[in-house]
């Protein structure tokens, strides 16, 4: 009686307005941090990344400072790594470019380890264009003797790799697993630790528990605290907190929300929580953070017609089937960087492939007159290409080649493709400078990737060199563009059995064609089969097939020979063309890493000698001294359209670490 309501007040309306107070501060802090986040260390789409104690290798920083470019222009960079790409801003108009701008990502133990850097020139009105790039191998990121913290690289011109077009500054520094779980706890306490005393009290903890997302009763909550203070001094220190996140047992989850951007935890396992929370967290430099969320540096680098293409379902950008919207990018998964890649291939080809291959009217056409259309375009194109005049259209840095095909089909230099295991004969590689697909049986592939009806083995290999034997066996398909190395090896060793040439069309071989339930392209494609007799694999079918601008398939051996795996056995003129082996049932265990990519309708790009997969014969103790990659080698994804199939798919594991496609020592 008599107290205004302004004046006096109960000691419990003090701790109610100062609890009030509180959340009100961590509210603030949290909506800092996940504004300064944005949705730079989101997945990419659809995309979520699960870890084992023996999988984590550690968390980098990496943070683009500068660059000194050769002309003016406003300049934005991505940096890559895996299946993982992030975009800087946009700099000033300018020719020393300052960005600031930071990402965090986790690295896993045999996981992807060299890092692309690439700069872009912007234009309005046109595509933004690559101007450089360089790659850093992130491998020695723990050496304590290395300092990354200042690092100046070259950017190299996209073209060539000999012409040097700016610098670039960076800095990256790492924390390896144990110092992420001491991080993880400091970064947790600076977020309600009000007092800045580094410890928790009875309501700072109840505050983190809730921004958690747990909204478990406050008797519960006193329960969790008092046994995650292990000394009973009242309060719970760094240590005790980590202790308890990493070590709870009981039956509530304590991190149901990441307290930086809201996603749901608690899906996995304790660890993975701790990697989503560090990778989340800002710990506030003040440089900007990187936009994420993209699969390739090409993704990151469209602009706002690309945006407008996806919103109105002109195109789609993931990786699966081309068909559709999805067929406007060919996305494939470089092994050797174990990064996604865009092909280059024009827009107005990509429209024309999908106008001809992917529908009933298109392929009327071809039947109606451009079938022969195609195979007189071939003719003449691949009668130019052996004049001298075709030398032309090489650059001048190669003048030397009398003709184009000359260039075309070229050879290797000795030991510039390591044959993996190459004195043990139980060990199959790859038979071409391609992008591969690799199905268990023809079942497998004609669900993940081969669309056209009439697909068959039988119908592929012709009634002459059919065995029932092939039906249940492993399908290999070596997909070769136009910029490959064009000559193809022996997978495996053996005798080199008769050649069978099948007359057909010369249909592309892009994936455009290859998924289209339209078109059956390897059953109808001029071929040539021949059958490989080996020990260790039994015999399998070796099927080189033509393409659009193929139609030259030219085997450099004859019926009778013994070839080690590695050893040349033949070339395809100018063009795009295909590959295809197939094994007997129970003959071949394909790499790990090249199925779970095919499962996911997912090409992976190879070079000539790297490992395919081992004999079924190979004995216990030859298995067990072979390095092969495998599921745990990489990062563990499950992306929409794999999850309703239930398939797990991964990256790629260990590979011979040398360069795709058109390398300076060709």
């Amino acid at each position: 009686m008599g107290n205004s309501a302004s004046g006096w007040r109960s000691e419990e309306e003090e701790k109610d307005e100062s609890r009030g107070s509180r959340r009100s501060r961590l509210k603030k802090k949290i909506f800092k941090r996940r504004s300064s986040h944005g949705s730079s260390n989101r997945s990419n789409k659809g995309e979520k990344k699960f870890f084992t104690a023996d999988d984590f290798y550690g968390i980098v920083r990496f943070q683009l400072v500068q660059a000194d470019m050769q002309f003016r222009d406003k300049w934005f960079a991505c940096f890559s790594l895996g299946q993982q790409t992030f975009r800087s801003a946009t700099s000033d108009q300018t020719e020393k470019p300052v960005w600031k701008s930071e990402i965090k990502v986790a690295l896993e133990a045999n996981g992807p380890s060299i890092a692309r850097i690439s700069v872009f020139e912007t234009n309005r009105l046109r595509k933004n264009n690559l101007v450089g790039y360089c790659e850093i191998d992130l491998s020695d990121i723990f050496n304590i003797d290395v300092d990354h913290s200042c690092e100046t690289h070259k950017l190299y011109d996209p073209n060539t790799t000999t012409k040097v077009v700016g610098n670039i500054m960076v800095s990256y520094s790492a924390e390896d697993p144990e110092d992420t779980e001491r991080s993880f706890a400091r970064r947790l306490l600076s977020i309600v630790d009000y007092n800045d005393d580094g410890k928790l009290s009875l309501a700072e903890f109840s505050d983190l528990i809730k921004a958690f997302g747990n909204k478990m009763a406050s008797h519960k909550l006193e329960e969790i605290f008092k046994k995650a203070d292990i000394d009973g001094d009242g309060v719970v220190d760094s240590e005790e907190l980590v202790n308890l996140l990493t070590n709870h047992e009981g039956k509530e989850i304590l991190i149901n929300n990441c307290p930086v951007c809201g996603e749901e935890l608690g899906l996995s396992d304790n660890l993975n929580d701790m990697i989503h929370v560090s990778l989340c967290f800002d710990e506030g430099t003040g440089n900007q953070i990187m936009t994420g969320g993209f699969l390739t540096e090409k993704q990151a680098s469209y602009g706002w017609m690309f945006k407008i293409s996806e919103w109105a379902h002109f195109s789609t950008y993931d990786v699966g089937l081309k068909s559709g919207s999805a067929a406007s990018h060919i996305l494939v998964f470089d092994r050797r960087t174990k990064r996604l890649v865009e092909e280059v291939i024009q827009r107005k080809i990509v429209m024309s492939l999908r106008a001809i291959y992917q529908s009933k009217l298109g392929l009327t056409l071809i039947d109606k007159g451009t079938k022969d259309l195609l195979q007189s375009i071939s003719n003449k194109q691949g009668e130019r290409m052996n004049t001298r005049d075709s030398a032309k259209d090489i650059p001048k840095f190669i003048d030397f080649f009398e003709t184009f095909n000359e260039f075309f089909i070229r050879e290797l230099k000795p030991g510039c493709r390591p044959v993996a295991y190459e004195d043990n004969d139980h060990v199959a590689v790859c038979g071409a400078d391609s992008r591969l697909m690799a199905f268990m049986s023809q079942d497998y592939s004609k669900r993940f990737w081969i669309k056209g009806k009439k697909f068959s083995v039988r119908g592929l290999l012709g009634d002459e060199m059919y065995s029932e034997k092939f039906d249940e066996g492993a399908l290999v398909i070596f997909r070769l563009a136009p910029q490959d190395y064009h000559r193809f090896h022996m997978p495996i060793s053996g005798v080199v059995g008769r050649f069978n040439e099948i007359p057909g069309q010369l249909y592309t071989v892009n994936p455009i064609a290859v998924n289209s339930k339209y078109c059956n392209v390897f059953t109808e494609n001029k071929r040539v089969v021949c059958i490989i007799s080996s020990q260790e694999f039994g015999k399998m079918a070796f099927v080189a097939i033509g393409a659009t601008m193929v139609g030259s398939i030219t085997f450099t051996k004859n019926e009778g020979d013994f070839l080690k795996k590695g050893d040349e056995l033949g070339y395809f003129s100018f063009g795009g063309s295909t590959v295809v082996c197939v094994f007997e049932k129970d003959a071949i265990d394909l790499d790990e890493d090249l199925v779970l990519n095919s499962e996911r309708s997912l090409e992976t790009l190879v070079s000539v000698g790297m490992s395919l997969g081992v004999s079924k014969k190979m004995s216990e103790e030859q298995v067990a001294n072979t390095v092969r990659p495998r599921r745990n080698d990489s990062i563990a994804i499950l992306d929409n359209e794999v999850a309703e199939r239930g398939i797990r798919a991964t990256t790629s594991g260990k590979v011979i670490n040398y360069q795709i496609g058109l390398p300076e020592e060709v």
